[in-house]
C-alpha cells in the first residue's frame, strides 16, 4: 500500500521539542509518516520519540550520512570499522524509534572525493560494510534503502544501475535500494530505465524537485517518473526531501542561496497533493 512522508530535513537536523507543531500539522494534512534525519545518535532520547510518534500516529523512516570521519570504503581499516560501528549504532536508533526503513548514502563518506570513480578495493570494501549492516538491520527489524547520489556529491554510487548492482552483490534480505527523482534528474538519461534497473530491490523513494523545493513545481520529468513507477509495480514509500533557508549549515550543505517556496506549510501541503493526483491517475 502506497505511504506518503515528509523529510523533517525541511525544518530540523534533530527532533526537539520545537517540531511538534510540525509533526501535528503534517499529521492533519494527511501524511502517513515522517522521515527522520539521524545524526545526533542517541539511543535514549529516541525511545522517547517513539512513544511521541506513536501517539501522532506517524509513522517512521530515518536518513543518515558518513563522514571522512567515519568511511565506510576508506583505505584505513580503523575508519571502515568506525563507519560500521556508526551504521549499527544508527540502526540502534532506527529500532528506538520504530523506524520502518533506513535511507541514505551510508555507503561511503558524502562530499569526499578522490579524483576518480571507485575502485575495486573501495567497491568491495562497501559490499562487505553494507553486508554487515544489514545482518545487524535484521535484528533490529529495519529495512536499509541503499541512496546513490549524484556526482557532485558522491563518486562511489552515482546511477541507479550501479546502485542496484552494488544491492545485488551485498545479497541480504534487509538490503535494497531507493530511487532519488532530484539525484536521477542529474544523472540518469532515462527515467524509465533507471527505475526498471532497480525496480525489483526498490524499497523507497525520494519525491524531490530539481531546485530541491516544492515537487510538481519545477523541471523534474515527472509523468515518465509516475509511469515508471506504475509500471515496475512499486507499492511502498514516496518521502518528499525538500530543503530550504531554516537550517543555515544545511542550506551550505545542499547550496540553497535563496528563497523558492512560500512557506514550508505550504511546500507540504502542495507536495502532498501533487503526490496523491499523480498516483490517483494511475493506481
Amino acid at each position: 500500500m502506497m505511504k506518503f512522508g515528509m523529510n523533517l530535513l525541511l525544518w530540523t537536523s534533530d527532533l526537539q521539542e520545537s517540531i511538534l507543531p510540525v509533526l501535528e500539522s503534517l499529521k492533519t494534512m494527511g501524511y502517513d509518516g515522517v522521515e527522520i534525519p539521524l545524526f545526533d545518535l542517541d539511543v535514549e532520547k529516541y525511545q522517547t520519540w517513539g512513544r511521541r510518534l506513536d501517539d501522532l500516529e506517524l509513522q517512521r523512516t530515518a536518513v543518515t550520512v558518513r563522514s571522512d570521519a567515519d568511511n565506510p570504503i576508506s583505505p584505513d581499516p580503523t575508519i571502515r570499522a568506525k563507519g560500521l560501528e556508526q551504521n549499527r549504532l544508527t540502526l540502534d536508533c532506527c529500532q528506538a524509534l520504530g523506524v520502518e526503513t533506513l535511507v541514505g548514502p551510508f555507503h561511503s563518506a558524502l562530499g569526499s572525493f578522490t579524483g576518480k570513480g571507485p575502485t575495486r578495493d573501495e567497491w568491495q570494501w562497501g559490499v562487505e560494510s553494507i553486508r554487515q549492516m544489514a545482518e545487524y538491520a535484521g535484528q533490529c527489524n529495519v529495512m536499509l534503502g541503499v541512496e546513490c547520489l549524484n556526482r557532485f556529491e558522491c563518486y562511489f554510487l552515482n546511477s541507479h544501475a550501479d546502485l542496484a548492482r552494488f544491492v545485488k552483490e551485498v545479497d541480504h534480505p534487509h538490503c535494497r535500494a531507493m530511487y532519488d527523482t532530484f539525484h536521477a534528474n542529474i544523472e540518469e538519461k532515462s527515467v524509465a530505465d533507471a527505475l526498471r534497473a532497480c525496480g525489483d530491490v526498490l524499497a523507497h523513494v525520494h519525491i524531490s524537485e530539481n531546485d530541491r523545493s516544492t515537487p510538481g513545481a519545477g523541471g523534474v520529468r515527472w509523468k515518465e517518473t509516475f509511469d515508471a513507477l506504475k509500471q515496475i509495480g512499486y507499492d511502498g514509500w514516496m518521502v518528499v526531501e525538500a530543503f530550504g533557508l531554516a537550517l543555515p549549515e544545511l542550506a551550505a550543505a545542499t547550496k540553497i542561496w535563496r528563497r523558492m517556496f512560500e512557506s514550508e506549510e505550504q511546500l507540504s501541503r502542495d507536495a502532498l497533493a501533487f503526490m496523491k493526483s499523480e498516483v490517483a491517475k494511475r493506481w
